[in-house]
């Protein structure tokens, strides 16, 4: 039986406040807390994990870099990127970690393949690839058996700011985006195809909030 998840999507939003609201979800949640999909954009910013290394930012220049909680590298989120946050408790969804990024990454894939773009994930690089070059990055955060952060899609952002760091830690790795592989060019096209695919992978049925 489908798990039902709350799914919100507050359009674009500032990425420390939406990082604030996250951690207070998670840490507030109980077992009965239903489990939530957001699906929104944020203003330019570069983002560190918890490990990440400082050395992989070139040039951030004008655009700020936040450190946070999740497991990665550093990467960029800026208006036209569809970043889409799980916060899933994972013991009820009976999903281990490596489990829910293959799902995440197939839930892209398919999505792509229905534009006819042609995609695949890494085995040690988690995230998804069309011809060597990334579209999507994923980086999760697991507390008390429950997760959030998630994954970003480039739609028809400006892929600049990832010329000035290397992509979650792989120097001269490119990127692309859906508006020039034939996909949609506004990320709310994106999440309405992407949305029911993920729930299928995931498990789960849609309530709006």
């Amino acid at each position: 039986m489908n798990q039902p998840v709350v799914i919100r999507q507050p359009g674009l939003a500032d990425y420390a406040a939406t990082l604030a609201d996250m951690q207070k979800f998670s840490q507030e949640r109980t077992p009965e807390t239903r489990d939530e999909i957001w699906m929104l954009e944020h203003p330019p910013v570069f983002t560190l994990g918890m490990n990440a290394d400082e050395s992989h930012i070139i040039d951030a220049g004008d655009i700020p870099v936040v450190k946070v909680d999740r497991g990665g590298q550093v990467t960029y989120h800026g208006p036209g990127q569809l970043v889409v946050y799980v916060l899933i408790d994972l013991m009820r969804a009976r999903l281990g970690i490596r489990d829910l990024v293959c799902r995440l990454e197939q839930a892209i894939i398919a999505t792509l393949a229905g534009y006819g773009i042609t995609a695949e994930g890494r085995e040690n690089a988690p995230g998804v690839y069309v011809n060597e070059a990334k579209i999507a990055s994923i980086g999760l955060r697991v507390r008390r058996n429950c997760c959030y952060h998630g994954i970003s899609v480039n739609v028809n952002n400006d892929l600049e700011p990832f010329a000035r760091i290397n992509p979650c830690g792989y120097q001269g790795l490119t990127v692309t985006r859906t508006a020039d592989l034939g996909g949609p060019d506004k990320s709310e096209t994106l999440a309405r195809d992407l949305l029911p695919a993920l729930l299928e992978n995931l498990g789960m049925s849609r309530k709006f909030q």
